[in-house]
């Protein structure tokens, strides 16, 4: 059985690059939110997401490489922050704040992303 199939290694790099895509998915949905289609309940769906694919790249750390490891807690550990930031000011939002403050975390969340995970290349 040598030799068939990915190795671990391969496998954690991937699960880290799918994870990190989902990242960006979910970031571009909540960029396309308006003031009609967003809910506060969506909103947390994709927090959600995020978080679970920050899971997934936790996980996989122990199988990548020293290097690659490092750059990937270093980025999630960065992202977490950003993300428990998010959502707490989400979740205290009334309906006139919305808006504005979800525009405003979006672009946050957006620029942490892109500092964060602009070193974990796939």
């Amino acid at each position: 059985m040598a030799g068939c199939g990915e190795s671990k290694e391969d496998k954690a790099k991937s699960q880290v690059c799918n994870a990190r895509a989902d990242i960006s998915k979910q970031i571009d949905q909540l960029k396309g939110l308006t003031p009609s289609t967003a809910t506060i309940d969506g909103v947390k769906g994709n927090l959600r997401a995020i978080q679970d694919d920050l899971r997934k790249m936790t996980d996989a750390q122990g199988d990548l490489s020293s290097d690659r490891k490092q750059q990937v807690e270093q980025a999630n550990q960065a992202f977490q922050s950003d993300i428990k930031s998010i959502a707490g000011s989400i979740t205290s939002l009334s309906a006139t704040d919305i808006e504005t403050q979800l525009r405003d975390a979006v672009t946050s969340l957006a620029t942490g992303y892109q500092q964060a995970f602009d070193k974990v290349d796939c």
